[in-house]
């Protein structure tokens, strides 16, 4: 069969000139999460099925529907879903529970899920996230909310609204459960054939419904926040006090649910008008419970991952970083033959070992053409190498001297100095 191949449905190519926006975010999130005590960790592409059936839950959606899943020999594995239970896994696995706490981590990594693709969202995609471990303060559920608010207003994401709200601890949510699977099951009537089934096995879902007759049943609901412990609900004016110190806007949202079994208490979604109906930027929250559940010790946590596509697409074009400045152009003079273009290939390296940017002529260009392309690429120094001399010229104050191929980088380093 012969034809065009191209990416699968729900993937996309990071371009050049798309990389350069990437590379500003990736840039900023390093200076605010580093500066902050957050060190880099990527976790394998692939992980054990079991971590985010466990994890993340079996009666998610994520589980249910959306993991790529593949069997080798006796075991499955499937291309992480999300952030938070591979980084959990590792830090049990690499005993970080030795480490003084909070144990705080960040990565920008990929992630893939199967679910519609749309503008904005993919089956494979992009997250920058951060996990901290080992504290239960509510001041490091404040400090992460204000660095990923940080981060988004940096990169100028549009139309921010930051919504809030507490799921308690599991006592406090199981109570709450039952209340709202004998409150959903006294309007089953009303309600869409995929909440029905949820009710059982997770009933907080119905919040996320986009049927009609669900939304307008679930609006008389009872809510979770009625419901909290005294603990709890303490926990929860802690970190809207401290947010209000930081003078961070939020709105405070009884029905904000994900989709993740893990979190506990603290939970959050920045979303941004400018997206339309699929608003969703950034989120996050506590799961005091994750660790030990994935076999470590008894762990509090708290983190969110934000997409790097939504992000872009909420911001608008991002300036692009500065184009690294190019020291210098080489070409070799075609009439000098394989001599010349040995001697320019020596150079180059020489060159780029000294530490200067360089690049080689390699697209046959015409000695006009040449100086055309010094000129596109900015560059200070072009040579022009021929079997034992090289012309170079220095493009900023015009100066030209022939010299032996073997001087040329020594002339660099000279010019260097004398700056």
């Amino acid at each position: 069969m012969s034809g065009r191949i191209q990416a699968p449905r729900g993937t996309y190519d990071v371009l050049p000139e798309q990389a350069a926006a990437r590379a500003v975010l990736e840039r900023r999130a390093r200076e605010i999460l580093e500066t902050a005590g957050y060190e880099r960790i990527e976790t394998p592409t692939f992980e054990a099925t079991e971590l985010f059936s466990r994890g993340v839950g079996a009666s998610t959606d994520i589980v249910q529907k959306e993991m790529y899943s593949f069997q080798s020999g006796d075991r499955s594995y499937t291309l992480r879903p999300e952030g938070t239970a591979p980084v959990c896994r590792a830090y049990v696995e690499h005993g970080m529970h030795k480490l003084p706490a909070p144990v705080k981590l960040w990565y920008l990594s990929s992630f893939f899920r199967h679910e519609r693709a749309q503008s904005g969202r993919y089956r494979q995609f992009w997250q920058v996230g951060v996990e901290a471990l080992g504290s239960a303060d509510p001041a490091l559920d404040a400090e992460s909310i204000v660095l990923l608010h940080t981060l988004l207003d940096e990169l100028g994401t549009r139309d921010l609204r930051l919504r809030l709200a507490s799921l308690g601890d599991p006592a406090s949510r199981s109570a709450y459960r039952g209340l709202l699977q004998d409150y959903l099951r006294a309007h089953l009537d009303r309600l869409s054939a995929e909440v029905r089934e949820r009710i059982e096995l997770n009933p907080l879902r119905a919040f996320d419904s986009d049927d009609l007759s669900t939304r307008e049943v679930m609006a008389g609901a009872p809510r979770l926040l009625d419901h909290l412990g005294a603990d709890d609900a303490a926990h929860f004016a802690e970190v809207r006090a401290l947010l209000d110190a930081a003078e961070i806007a939020y709105e405070i949202d009884p029905t904000l649910v994900r989709g993740l079994d893990y979190y506990t208490r603290t939970l959050f979604e920045f979303t941004s008008a400018a997206l339309g109906a699929q608003s969703g930027v950034a989120g996050g929250g506590r799961y005091d419970r994750l660790v030990e559940e994935l076999g470590g010790p008894p762990t509090p946590g708290i983190g969110w991952a934000a997409g790097i596509e939504r992000i872009l697409l909420a911001a608008g074009p991002l300036p692009p970083a500065p184009a690294p400045a190019v020291d210098l152009y080489v070409a070799a003079l075609s009439e000098d033959g394989p001599t010349a273009r040995l001697a320019a290939f020596t150079i180059v390296r020489e060159a780029r070992l000294a530490g200067f940017s360089t690049e080689l002529e390699l697209a046959g260009r015409s000695r006009k053409g040449q100086a055309k392309h010094a000129e596109r690429l900015g560059a200070r120094y072009v040579a022009a190498v021929g079997a034992t001399e090289t012309g170079l010229r220095d493009r900023e104050d015009g100066r030209e001297e022939r010299l032996e191929n073997d001087a040329v980088v020594h002339a660099l380093l000279r010019d260097r100095q004398a700056l």
